[in-house]
Parts: C-alpha cells; structure tokens; sequence
C-alpha cells in the first residue's frame, strides 16, 4: 500500500506540474501597478506575457507581432487570491474567476470536484481558476454530512458509525491523499452555520488532532482548521497544523504562538454580514453576535504579526462574499490598504505554498492579473469594480474602454 499511495503522490505531482493555458503573447501597458509584494507604486508601467507568464515588468519595449492593451492609468494588482472557497461545479468556478479570484483554496466539497478543476486548468483550461483542492472535510461525522462520501469510498462503510480515535482519522487521512488532494481541511470545532450545531463545541481531541497533522505531515500535506475556540486553536497549532480558518476567540498567548510558529490565520470576516442576514432566526442572531468578535479578533492578530490571508467561504451557489468584500472588512479591521491586497496576493500565496506561481507581478510568475480604475490604496473598495481580469494571460474579463 506505502508503494501505491507514492506512486499516486508522484502522479498528482506530475499533473499539478503541467503547464496551464497559454495566452497569445501580449502587452499591458499605461498602467500603475501594485505589485503585491513591495511597498512602491510603479506607475506608467508595462507589463509583457508571454506563454502565459510575466516575462517582463516596467519600463519595456513592446516587441512586434506582440497584442497591446492599454490600461490608460488603470490600477494593476496580481490576481487575487480566495483562501476558503466551497466550489461545487464550473459555473461556480467561472463566476468566482470573473470577480477576480483567480486562485481559489476549495476547503471542501462532494466527488473531489476540486481535484478535477485543478486538473482541468492544468491541462488549459483558462475560464477555471487555479485550485488548492482538500477533496472532502474531515469530520466525526463525516458519512452524514456528506452522503456522496461512501460513493467515493465504498470500503469505509465502517465509519458510518463517524470518526472515533486516531485510527480512523490516518485512514480518512490517507483515503484522501490517495485522490490526490493539496491540503487537508477540518472541523475542529462544530459549524456556525447550522442552527443545531454549536461552533463552541470541540469536536476532535488532542490526540485525533495530533494524528490528523501528524498523517498529513508523512504524505506532504498542510492541513486547515476550521475553529472557533482558543483552546482548539492551540491544540491545532502545537501539533503543527498550518492555518486557522474563522476563528472567534483568540488569547494573546495564542496569537504570540501562531506567530511564533508561522501559523496563518483566515478571518473569513464578510461572511459573517451574509450569515446575519439569514431567514432563520437563530442563525442570524449568531452572525451577528460573531461580527464585532470577528473583526475584533482579525485586528488583534494583525497587531499581533500573525499572517492574515483573505478567505470568503462563499459556495458556488452564492457569489457572494467576494474577495474585494473581505478585504474591506480588513481594512474596516485595522489593516492598511497594501496589508489587505497582500492577504490576497503575496502573504496568501506563501501560506497555501504556491508563491513560486502565483501572488506578485514579478517576472516567472504567473501572468494573473486584477485591474480597477481607481486607486485601491486610496479606498479599498474600488477592487469591487473590477474593469479587467486576466488569468495565465488570457483575457477573461474586460471592460476597459479600446
């Protein structure tokens, strides 16, 4: 089995390694950039794509037979980045890469919908973002919140029963590495958006969490936490666990070690408005008791010098928060205009392990790209009208004037 589950790793890497579509060679020019790792601004710049990466940022000259766009003073920022997505199916994906993500961290869905977009991009398909794909959660009560589950995994008919001690979750663990997911997402604390569950409740204990981390770790894969409470966050931290996704009570003993260890946090804030909006009463009541606690505790983290990244937990069937949305609660939290475009950009590329792709308008990179027409360091919500997308240098959306 040690031999197959390698064999499927080295495959998947094969895969994620193939190159993506590859755009007509092309020209932005006029433009003022952001380059989402520095602190300058380089305006009237140029930036020229060539098989779907940046090769060149600047003063340069447009070589012949080369496409030009001019951006006429646009504001030019890396495409962003959405670290807590739930995608479900293509439409979804297209909906989320037109509103700028053009790379989407998916912490959760059915039939390892997001291992299959990942691949579909890879193998060129530029209308689908970039996937960080986790398959599955995990769970206790895996099986019943996710029918589909034993589809997948028919020899599991065992844990129908749920998850109970360390064995069961390295073997949950190991099942969905060998479907060749990126990243290991679970529920440490029960959800908040279920009227019957309680986002208080631990649901895992030291031990399944350490067996948890400790499984990824042998197979090279991070693994997110989505917690509520301090002390599931510092248990998750101990054991190495690599970010902490929602998260409504921090201490600063707890804020000092997820520095300390280099543990990202992803606030998810706007999600909070759309929840406390619900139709049903005890829901909505929640959300908006965790709104003020949610900012509070993304100010305090950044205070802190905990890595924020800009997540939005949206689903495919509702687009919205964006991630222009979050990074208006970020700011709205303390965080300076170039800290929150950076939650998006360069520091969510380095927590989810993909800044040798994506995340900065730097040469090599990939030539993904978010455009708006006012200035964003100056107001932030201007990312929420986007006028240009482009994702491995192929056009996606524009609505800057010829």
């Amino acid at each position: 089995m040690k031999w197959l589950l390698a064999i499927l790793l080295l495959c998947s890497c094969a895969v994620r390694a193939q190159p993506a579509a590859e755009g007509p060679p092309l020209a932005l020019i006029h433009a003022n950039i952001i380059d989402g790792a520095g602190d300058d601004v380089l305006r009237d710049a140029t930036v020229l794509i060539r098989g779907g990466r940046i090769e060149a940022v600047g003063s340069v000259s447009v070589p012949p037979g080369v496409q030009v766009l001019d951006l006429a003073g646009h504001w030019l920022l890396p495409g962003l980045i959405d670290a807590h997505a739930h995608l479900f199916n293509l439409a979804g994906a297209r909906r989320v890469l037109e509103l700028g993500a053009t790379t989407v961290r998916v912490l959760g869905t059915s039939h390892f919908v997001d291992v299959r977009m990942r691949e579909l991009h890879a193998a060129g398909a530029s209308d689908v973002p970039r996937v960080i794909a986790s398959g599955y959660q995990i769970r206790p009560d895996v099986v019943d919140a996710f029918p589909d589950f034993l589809l997948d995994f028919p020899q599991m008919m065992s844990l129908r029963a749920g998850l109970h001690g360390p064995d069961d979750l390295r073997r949950v663990v190991r099942a969905l590495a060998e479907r060749r997911v990126d990243f290991i997402k679970i529920l440490a604390n029960e959800r908040a958006g279920t009227p019957d569950t309680d986002p208080l409740k631990r649901t895992f204990d030291d031990e399944e969490l350490r067996a948890i981390v400790d499984e990824a770790r042998k197979l090279g894969l991070p693994v997110a936490a989505h917690a509520y409470t301090d002390d599931v966050v510092r248990a998750f931290v101990l054991v190495g666990g690599r970010t902490v996704e929602h998260v409504q009570f921090l201490s600063d003993a707890t804020l000092a070690l997820m520095k300390e260890r280099g543990v990202c946090f992803d606030p998810t804030i706007a999600t909070l408005d759309v929840g406390s909006s619900s139709p049903n009463p005890v829901l909505s009541e929640r959300f908006r008791a965790m709104q003020p606690r949610g900012r509070e505790g993304a100010a305090r983290a950044a205070k802190a010098g905990v890595r924020i990244i800009a997540g939005t937990d949206m689903t495919s069937d509702r687009p919205t928060p964006t991630v222009a949305d979050e990074l208006v609660e970020l700011v709205t939290a303390g965080m300076t205009p170039m800290q929150a475009i950076r939650a998006a950009t360069s520091v969510a590329a380095e927590c989810l392990g993909v800044e040798e792709h994506v995340g900065a308008i730097k040469p090599g990179l990939a030539a993904d790209f978010v455009a708006v027409a006012r200035d964003p360091l100056a107001d932030i919500a201007a990312l929420k009208s986007l006028a240009l997308v482009v994702h491995d240098g192929t056009v996606v959306l524009n609505r800057i004037s010829p």
